[in-house]
């Protein structure tokens, strides 16, 4: 399928359409990215979260016939607050934010809206998605573990998903592909592995690094970056068909009613149980 052929700017980051643009093509399923403003280490920027969002929502943009919105930049990273740079809003606050964008689009008729998550710490993500379900807009929330796990397989990355949690080989691959010009020296050098991160979200991330780093950001390549995009582009499609076949559900079958009178042994004359 043909995509919007917008191209975006340098940064990445907002999408470059006209109203104009928008009416013509009338997308049926937006999408939003979300990302975060936290600290990745010393190598990667505060808006990483922000830029991979942006990139895997534009590359779709590209590929499916969807409406690219700007990004959601400032997330929930609470657990970032030791590392100067670091900004959070609440969980009420961003689920508000989107419900409100969620509404905003339907009553301009688009009614399909992807969140496309950039920030694991966004947990309040998956009960907007869950409470969408008869709110008059369809929600999904992407990528899901099981697309993250189809790219990185794709992609060869060789850290473990529970060892690549922060800043490590898939993030620091795909700004390498992605933005090269944002991934400053160091990475090389910065690998840290904390695989036991049990009270992580009680004590926040410093018990667990000194750096900020937890993954290992020197296996990560731009090759591995292009190939992790184009598998989650892979995966989407089956969001979008997702989502045209909730437009369309077909109401099930009413039985035909029966005219031939009461028969021997039906319940006839006792009342309905």
């Amino acid at each position: 399928m043909s995509g919007s052929g917008t191209g975006l700017p340098a940064s990445g980051l907002l999408p470059l359409d006209t109203t104009e643009d928008v009416g013509s093509r009338g997308a049926a399923v937006a999408v939003l990215p979300i990302g975060s403003f936290e600290q990745h280490g010393r190598f990667l920027p505060l808006v990483t979260d922000t830029v991979v969002a942006c990139a895997v929502a534009g590359e779709i943009a590209a590929a499916h016939p969807v409406r690219l919105l700007p990004p959601v930049t400032v997330s929930c990273s609470h657990e970032h607050a030791d590392w100067p740079g670091t900004v959070s809003i609440s969980a009420a606050t961003l689920y508000a934010v989107v419900k409100d964008i969620a509404e905003s689009l339907r009553r301009s008729g688009v009614t399909n809206l992807v969140l496309v998550n950039g920030h694991g710490g966004n947990y309040v993500l998956r009960n907007v998605v869950q409470e969408s379900a008869g709110s008059g807009t369809r929600m999904a929330l992407f990528p899901g573990s099981g697309d993250w796990d189809a790219a990185r397989e794709r992609a060869g990355v060789v850290t473990s998903s529970r060892s690549d949690m922060h800043a490590g080989e898939v993030e620091t691959s795909i700004l390498l592909h992605a933005h090269p010009e944002l991934v400053r020296p160091g990475y090389e050098t910065s690998d840290w592995l904390s695989d036991d991160r049990q009270h992580l979200l009680t004590l926040g991330m410093r018990p667990y690094t000194g750096s900020g780093v937890i993954g290992r950001p020197s296996m990560a390549s731009a090759e591995k970056g292009k190939q992790l995009l184009a598998g989650l582009v892979d995966s989407f499609g089956e969001y979008l068909s997702v989502l045209g076949a909730a437009e369309r559900v077909p109401e099930p079958p009413r039985p035909e009613p029966d005219r031939s009178g009461p028969r021997s042994g039906d319940g006839a004359g006792r009342g309905a149980l």
